[in-house]
């Protein structure tokens, strides 16, 4: 392992994730994909990988921090990092489930944007809104994607601009690492919208359904039978909001079949947390993660079992993905079940 270049004075989660490369650096692969700068500051974004060399295996990616605001996803992801590389010291069962498997960890796309406190990166630009398509209908005023300006937040970017280059370095991230493979996953963790927590997976630009729509549902259908009270809400984003730029619709589109590649983006709820300390509300930070740490550490234990789930799913997929004589029974299965919740 090549060990990034940090600066000095950077936060506590480049601080954790340093941590973890150091004490990993015999076990996982660790690239530079990129550098961007914050003000008179670099930051590398920086991935760690672990698992199968083979190009064919499943293949699970772990995202945080598009947005600079959001550090409970990254937190989220560090601490699921830290406790499986823990295990690998004793667990001989993780360590065959990674001989068939493999793992991408990205959790901090942002660091200018962490750096700085902000939830778009240092140029103004809201990444989870930065790819080139457009929506389709009707979008929510601002938070849908706007061009307006970056004094103004969820701004996309000026017209016919390239993607910024954390958003550039997360697509060929997922490209190398995921698309390419038969059969792939990603997680990106975020915080701040509603009451309750959601997994939420393509689309965000329309109604139309995902092609792998029955696979989508089976994971739904074998989580809930593993983990009857996990209480998320899982349905494409459309059924919450439609936005435009979404990375992981850019990114689902653009895999080529026959390969599958399942995004999803687990939603924490940071209502709920407000509701319970409305202090929150007059501090940038409080607006999207726990302030109170054992409400923080709530968080980390809680989420960890879905992570957990998709890196089994992704070892044991040829035991649950759907074949040609099945499909479309789960294809109609599943299009009754996410109908839009207007036509219900």
């Amino acid at each position: 392992m090549t060990r990034p270049a940090w600066d000095s004075d950077t936060f506590s989660e480049y601080d954790e994730f340093n941590s973890i490369l150091d004490a990993a650096s015999t076990r996982l692969e660790v690239k530079t994909v990129s550098e961007v700068r914050a003000g008179a500051r670099s930051f590398p974004l920086v991935t760690a990988s672990i698992g199968s060399s083979d190009p064919q295996a499943p293949a699970i990616g772990f995202f945080a921090g598009v947005h600079g605001l959001e550090r409970i996803g990254t937190q989220l992801v560090l601490e699921y990092m830290r406790a499986l590389l823990e295990r690998l010291e004793w667990d001989d069962l993780l360590a065959a489930q990674l001989q068939s498997i493999r793992l991408i960890f990205f959790p901090i796309v942002n660091p200018g944007g962490m750096f700085l406190n902000t939830r778009a990166n240092p140029n103004g630009v809201d990444l989870m809104r930065n790819a080139p398509q457009n929506a389709e209908g009707h979008v929510p005023f601002l938070a849908g994607g706007q061009r307006i300006g970056p004094w103004l937040p969820w701004y996309r970017g000026p017209v016919n601009s390239r993607m910024e280059l954390e958003s550039t370095a997360l697509i060929d991230v997922v490209k190398s690492e995921l698309m390419s493979r038969p059969l792939s996953f990603a997680v990106d963790c975020h915080s701040g919208f509603g009451w309750d927590d959601s997994i939420w997976f393509p689309y965000a630009r329309t109604d139309q359904q995902m092609m792998h729509l029955p696979e989508m549902y089976l994971l739904k259908t074998m989580f809930e039978r593993a983990y009857p009270h996990h209480g998320y809400a899982f349905e494409p984003q459309s059924h919450q909001y439609r936005l435009h730029g979404d990375l992981w619709d850019y990114a689902y589109d653009a895999t080529t079949p026959p390969n599958i590649f399942l995004p999803m983006t687990l939603e924490l709820g940071s209502w709920r947390w407000i509701r319970k300390n409305p202090r929150q509300l007059f501090t940038r930070l409080g607006i999207f993660n726990p302030i109170k740490a054992h409400r923080t550490r709530r968080v980390l234990r809680r989420h960890v079992n879905f992570l957990e789930f998709v890196t089994r799913a992704a070892f044991a997929s040829s035991r649950w993905l759907p074949h040609d004589d099945t499909r479309q029974r789960i294809l109609e299965c599943a299009s009754a079940h996410w109908q839009r919740p207007a036509a219900r």
